[in-house]
């Protein structure tokens, strides 16, 4: 699949070079494919020159393989730096009489376990994020320019937010996959006191107790909890990157400096993480009480938390995931600008699209 891709990508309407050059006005309606082959053109050697100056070209192994290490980054670095917050918003979730709010979770914890116990639970977190971070960002990438070259260019930009939405869930099927398993760990970890206080415990324990089907009870409910939660991620960001520039950021991204560039990310980044937050919590609840408890389905957990229960710990999961959400965005864009890699400015109309609708002569 991989390799089709890479093949395809030339042609994806998302190719930074070429969207570059539409922006600046420096390139035509692209020729039809069955006319006659007349000498370059000159945009063409633009474009050419343009690629030269990124490591990789879009859509290449390398290219997927250095978006995967900037999710990886990404995503187990800011999981791993809010796991005292995290704790006690699933502390709250499980045991809402004990903890009762977010101050009231943290004196809790701090009295029964001191300052250590805010950590429990990193080591699952770290690595089962990173390897959600790698596939999550990664896929995201491949499906997008999958999706793109199958619609075709008009449709792909008439489109985008549904391409956006596709791309991400197709992403994030598999990386609760390789998530799951951690995050059963890290919930028993969290909320169950006296099971384990490591990961080296904990996962043994487990599996002699439950046998695998324990790592994986909870994929179902974390597909219901991360597919809204991702879709809402990467669509929301990239609409309102559209709109910082359009809207906000006084002069287009190309003559905005790097610095300038990752802010206008973080802001986007942290608007999207709002939205993620409220549409994914519910589940996120659910997911909470499920690992703690054994023999529980997910429709018997939220039917015993109802509407009211599945709301707890929202406020500490919209500071949370909104910080998560923007570093998240900032980590990996600078991973793209530090390893030079292709970063598509937002989506401009075809020419062939502006023909059609009479925009151009």
């Amino acid at each position: 699949m991989f390799s089709s891709v890479a093949h395809l990508a030339r042609a994806n309407p998302f190719n930074a070079p070429h969207l570059q050059l539409v922006h600046d006005g420096l390139t035509g309606p692209r020729s039809s494919p069955a006319g006659p082959r007349g000498p370059p053109r000159r945009s063409r050697n633009l474009a050419a020159a343009s690629v030269e100056e990124y490591s990789c070209e879009y859509g290449s192994m390398k290219f997927y393989a250095l978006c995967g290490f900037g999710g990886v980054l990404s995503c187990g670095l800011t999981h791993t730096a809010v796991v005292p917050l995290d704790l006690v918003k699933c502390r709250m979730q499980v045991d809402p009489q004990k903890y009762k709010g977010i101050f009231n979770g943290f004196s809790v914890t701090l009295k029964e376990d001191g300052v250590r116990g805010l950590a429990k639970g990193w080591a699952p977190t770290f690595i089962g994020y990173s390897m959600q971070g790698l596939c999550k960002f990664g896929f995201y990438e491949v499906f997008k320019v999958l999706y793109s070259n199958m619609l075709g260019e008009e449709n792909a930009y008439l489109w985008r937010t549904s391409l956006y939405l596709a791309a991400s869930a197709s992403a994030d099927f598999f990386a609760d996959i390789a998530l799951a398993p951690m995050e059963a760990a890290k919930v028993r970890i969290q909320t169950q006191p006296g099971y384990a206080n490591t990961l080296r415990d904990a996962a043994p324990k487990m599996c002699k107790e439950e046998g695998l089907k324990a790592f994986y009870k909870g994929v179902a409910p974390l597909w219901m909890r991360q597919i809204p939660y991702t879709m809402m991620k990467f669509a929301c960001f990239e609409r309102t990157v559209e709109a910082l520039y359009k809207f906000v950021v006084p002069k287009p991204r190309s003559e905005c400096s790097k610095a300038e560039q990752l802010v206008v990310t973080s802001v986007a980044g942290y608007i999207a993480g709002v939205f993620c937050a409220i549409v994914s919590h519910p589940a996120d609840s659910v997911v909470s009480v499920l690992n703690k408890e054994k023999g529980s389905s997910a429709s018997q957990v939220l039917q015993r938390l109802g509407f009211k229960g599945v709301w707890k710990g929202l406020f500490a999961r919209i500071i949370m995931i909104g910080t998560l959400t923007a570093l998240q965005w900032f980590i990996y864009d600078s991973v793209k600008v530090y390893f030079r890699l292709p970063r598509p400015p937002p989506p401009e109309m075809p020419e062939s699209l502006k023909k059609k609708l009479g925009l151009t002569q």
